[in-house]
């Protein structure tokens, strides 16, 4: 018989400065430093300014090692370049998921065709750690738009987007490093839905857009993440109004934690040798044009 997973923590995400770009942060708070393994969960707006070049807007080229930086386009489009020779433009709807490895070198900017419209960039980042023996395997990256990404009923008016591992029998594209289900769920107004969940998994719900009612617990609103208790193997949502749900399932990595800016390692050793490779150009080099 089904139980129902409890809410154990109610997040909001709070306004933090990030270089001057005000950022709602979910995850980490000083009641919860991570969900093992999700690390970070930063959701932000960026304005654009018609009159500056693209190349001079968003985020500039920075690196990360050791863990999985995860894009989810919530408004606009993002135009990400790397070392490795990437580039590619992912509108509202879509996905970007860097394997970060052993180390790269990427920024994320607004398209062309954004700063013509002048609409703002709006972006959840989620920060999945990697277990220690994949932290320097080389990195890997993967963009889907929303229609490339495999879909699934959950119900009557709510559809999700698989993007990794598997949920109601359908496996998302992203080959992650570890055992887990992430999916973006689509909630119409006054539609419900059973969402089954591994209970061998650490599990959390964040809400970008919309409202509803989680059965045991009550009424929810946006920009709030859910941490769930180990216990059970269903969360019963039920939305006020078209609702967005970002599903994050996946099993603990358990190990110790070095985390250093864009860098996040087992130890403070590793930190060290990141900042070095980084430094000495061992990342890639990222010429944007």
């Amino acid at each position: 018989m089904m139980k129902n997973k409890k809410v154990l923590q109610a997040l909001r995400a709070e306004t933090v400065n990030m270089g001057g770009i005000p950022i709602k942060q979910a995850l980490p708070t000083q009641q919860v430093e991570q969900i093992d393994p999700f690390l970070l969960l930063h959701h932000g707006s960026f304005p654009i300014k018609k009159d500056q070049k693209a190349l001079h807007q968003g985020v500039g080229p920075h690196p990360h090692r050791g863990f999985s930086p995860v894009s989810f386009v919530l408004n606009g489009e993002v135009h990400h370049r790397d070392s490795l020779g990437n580039s590619s433009i992912i509108s509202k709807g879509g996905i970007q998921w860097v394997n970060a490895g052993r180390g790269i070198v990427h920024s994320e900017r607004p398209s062309e065709e954004l700063v013509e419209s002048a609409e703002p960039m709006e972006v959840i980042q989620l920060w999945i750690n990697v277990p220690a023996e994949k932290k320097m395997e080389p990195a890997s990256y993967y963009a889907y738009q929303k229609e490339e990404l495999p879909e699934v009923n959950l119900g009557e008016g709510v559809k999700a987007k698989v993007i990794s591992g598997r949920l109601a029998g359908v496996s998302g594209k992203v080959p992650a490093k570890s055992e887990m289900t992430i999916a973006w769920i689509y909630f119409d107004a006054n539609s419900k839905a059973v969402l089954p969940v591994n209970p061998d998994h650490n599990f959390a719900l964040y809400i970008p857009k919309g409202s509803g009612k989680i059965e045991g617990y009550g009424l929810v609103e946006s920009e709030h993440l859910f941490n769930f208790s180990t216990e059970g193997d269903r969360v019963v949502f039920e939305s006020n109004e078209p609702t967005q749900l970002i599903f994050l399932s996946a099993s603990p990595i358990d190990e110790s934690l070095a985390t250093y800016g864009p860098f996040v390692m087992n130890n403070q050793t590793e930190i060290m040798e990141a900042m070095r490779d980084y430094q000495s150009g061992k990342m890639g080099v990222l010429i944007e044009e």
